[in-house]
């Protein structure tokens, strides 16, 4: 039993060792997930980031803590707890705290973006399109659940569409990311899609991309795209705060497309950059869109 607790201790320990607030918080400048809150009032804003801030510690303790990353996950399932509670001790979950309480969110959105990351640990392959979706189900989708709770929505009739529009920036992201996680050993592109364009799992490391792996990037984009179509009923539901932001967001993952896209689906020399014109393209139609 002591040598448990002691196990236990090292763990959050080993946690409070992880990037802090601040660090974390710094990261936000360029990333989609922030960029879309420029415009909402200052307690979304402070919310929103502090949902943030929990996903961006998740996801640097789940691709780049030294260590035991699973033990790491563990302990910051021990703390998300503790949150709930209002014990919290690492900083970003004492941030996340009165927003828990504030927006009453959920815990399975945050357990599902942890069991994500624990499935990240070892070698990822995936199998096919459904499995990929499942995967994005606890990776992408519960952030946009939250979203949707933070501005106090009903989240039920609009799950579908959410979860749709965040699969999407999630597939749209691996493709951005296909050079990078073929060095991690981790392949998020469908096997039965590398197998039909012929790639094998050498072919994601090459630069420039082989014509097989874009072909392979160019049905992600569009099917990315598809589910991306979700996303102007999803806005013309929403008022307000929640309507700028979900545009904003999936609006930053039209523009990301059309990057990839501009590139020739080739991502080899990492992701391709979207542009400003594009995102505020995007985001004008997805609202004139919801106003009429």
């Amino acid at each position: 039993m002591a040598e448990q607790a002691c196990d236990v201790a090292h763990r959050h320990e080993d946690l409070e060792s992880q990037p802090g607030l601040d660090a974390i918080l710094a990261q936000a400048g360029g990333e989609n997930f922030p960029v879309a809150l420029r415009l909402l009032r200052k307690r979304y804003r402070h919310h929103l980031l502090s949902v943030y801030a929990f996903a961006r510690l998740t996801d640097d303790i789940g691709d780049e803590a030294s260590g035991d990353r699973l033990a790491l996950l563990d302990a910051l399932e021990v703390e998300l707890d503790r949150a709930f509670a209002g014990q919290a001790r690492h900083p970003v979950l004492q941030r996340l705290q009165p927003t828990l309480v504030a927006c009453d969110l959920p815990r399975k959105p945050f357990a599902d973006l942890i069991d994500a990351n624990r499935f990240d640990q070892g070698r990822v392959r995936i199998a096919d399109w459904e499995a990929l979706r499942g995967y994005c189900a606890l990776s992408a989708n519960p952030v946009g659940r939250l979203v949707l709770h933070v501005f106090g929505v009903d989240v039920a009739p609009r799950a579908e569409p959410s979860d749709a529009v965040c699969t999407a920036l999630q597939v749209v992201e691996h493709c951005q990311d296909v050079r990078e996680d073929y060095e991690d050993d981790r392949v998020y592109l469908p096997a039965t899609d590398l197998e039909r364009f012929g790639v094998r799992t050498s072919d994601l490391a090459a630069r420039p991309h082989p014509p097989s792996v874009q072909r392979t990037l160019r049905l992600q984009v569009d099917r990315a795209r598809t589910l991306l179509a979700e996303a102007p009923a999803l806005v013309a539901s929403l008022s307000g705060g929640a309507r700028l932001a979900v545009a904003g967001f999936a609006a930053g993952g039209m523009a990301a497309a059309d990057a990839i896209e501009r590139a020739g689906f080739d991502t080899s020399a990492g992701a391709p950059r979207a542009r400003r014109r594009d995102i505020l393209r995007h985001a004008l139609r997805l609202l004139w869109g919801s106003r009429s």
